[in-house]
């Protein structure tokens, strides 16, 4: 991760709320059809745990965001028996390249291993070679949203 940015919990009532909903909503918006900015920031503020499931995480360059990751209770409604979800996994253009969103991904695997969480799921249009990179495995291949995806895992072992 660059010198100078630091991993944030982000709470309900974060400044940043609105930016981060906004990078979902632009990112994955098409998977909501019908749901506008505005209910897609409401959501994202329920994801804004204090600890576990639901959290959110930013990367902030001092105090502006550069990226998120998220990990959450259902990221794919029609397999609700896979839970928790590592989500919303995003990196500013100008900053991707740097193992910043490695970082973030590491940053909910502690989140969820320190909750007692043996195993988490995402799913992927295209970054299934990150995800191999930092341990998660294929489970499955199928369309969602109209968007061929891989649902991988995370076996996360026992709690740290």
């Amino acid at each position: 991760m660059d010198p100078g940015l630091r991993l944030a919990r982000i709470a309900p009532s974060s400044p940043h709320v609105a930016t981060l909903a906004g990078w979902a909503h632009a990112e994955w918006g098409h998977l909501h059809p019908g749901r506008g900015l505005a209910a897609a920031v409401e959501a994202f503020r329920d994801e804004c745990g204090p600890a576990g499931v639901p959290s959110v995480f930013a990367a902030l360059a001092g105090e502006r965001p550069v990226g998120m990751a998220s990990l959450v209770v259902d990221d794919m409604s029609d397999r609700p028996e896979l839970t928790p979800w590592l989500a919303s996994v995003y990196v500013l253009p100008e900053r991707r390249g740097r193992g910043l969103a490695s970082t973030l991904v590491r940053r909910v695997e502690e989140e969820a291993r320190a909750h007692g969480i043996a195993r988490c799921f995402l799913y992927t249009p295209d970054q299934q070679a990150l995800y191999r990179r930092l341990g998660w495995r294929e489970r499955e291949a199928r369309d969602y949203g109209g968007e061929a995806v891989t649902i991988m895992q995370r076996d996360l072992g026992a709690s740290a």
